[in-house]
């Protein structure tokens, strides 16, 4: 069956120094599946997500959200929602004007800015302090960013980190949701129980190169689990680059 990704990448390598972080990266991410970014520390996720968004340039190869480079789209938010550290945000601004700020930059109207922290669980807090929050608040509030442009892409790295049992489940469902809706997820997380329950596809990376790009089901065939699967398929390939980068 053929699709149009909305989101792909082709050929992305990223070196710093003598030391290649990624290694001819290719792979694509499809509509109305939840797909699971694994790999161990130091296998090149982190650079490989940031190089998915223009926040670092790649040696080799590109990205692309809905066919163009994330730094030409008109209104990146209403394309692609990430969420990559919750805590990049000013700790004196309140969650409601953080999001405001976020929704004037992409003509967005502010009347979405209460929807979403509604839909995360923050809305009686919305006049706090985003400094006051916990681990928790603060990853709410980041998937609330994420989620501000209505977007048709979501990218999320380590999710569930500081999350309870509730807000594990709330994010689960959060994005299959969002995955039934015809919309594509890239999920990045250590938590192999998790994605074994929440992932239909699995990009696998070790050494900065992919390993494995199949359904969840083509990945444990024959295993156990999810972590059994990934600890026979990753073996030989989890060392760490030196200076301890991504």
């Amino acid at each position: 069956m053929t699709f149009t990704p909305l989101l792909e990448a082709v050929g992305l390598s990223k070196r710093y120094g003598s030391v290649l972080a990624v290694d001819d990266v290719s792979f694509s991410v499809r509509p109305g599946l939840v797909t699971g970014f694994l790999g161990a520390n130091g296998a090149g996720k982190s650079t490989t997500l940031r190089l998915l968004l223009g926040l670092d340039a790649p040696t080799r190869g590109h990205a692309r959200i809905e066919g163009k480079p994330y730094a030409s789209l008109d209104r990146p938010l209403v394309a692609v929602g990430a969420l990559l550290e919750a805590r990049a945000v000013h700790p004196g601004r309140s969650a409601r004007s953080h999001l405001r700020a976020l929704a004037r930059t992409q003509r967005i109207p502010e009347s979405r800015v209460d929807e979403v922290l509604d839909v995360v669980g923050l809305l009686g807090v919305g006049e706090r302090r985003a400094g006051t929050f916990s681990l928790g608040m603060g990853q709410r509030l980041g998937v609330a960013g994420a989620l501000l442009g209505d977007p048709r892409i979501l990218i999320l790295d380590e999710p569930v980190n500081g999350l309870d049992p509730e807000g594990i489940l709330w994010i689960r469902n959060l994005m299959r949701e969002f995955a039934r809706d015809g919309r594509s997820v890239l999920v990045s997380s250590h938590l192999m129980n998790e994605m074994a329950v929440t992932a239909d596809h699995l990009v696998v990376l070790g050494n900065g190169r992919v390993l494995a790009d199949c359904s969840l089901q083509e990945f444990v065939a024959g295993h156990d689990s999810l972590e059994s699967a990934f600890m026979s398929k990753t073996a030989g390939a989890m060392s760490f680059h030196g200076g301890g980068l991504r």
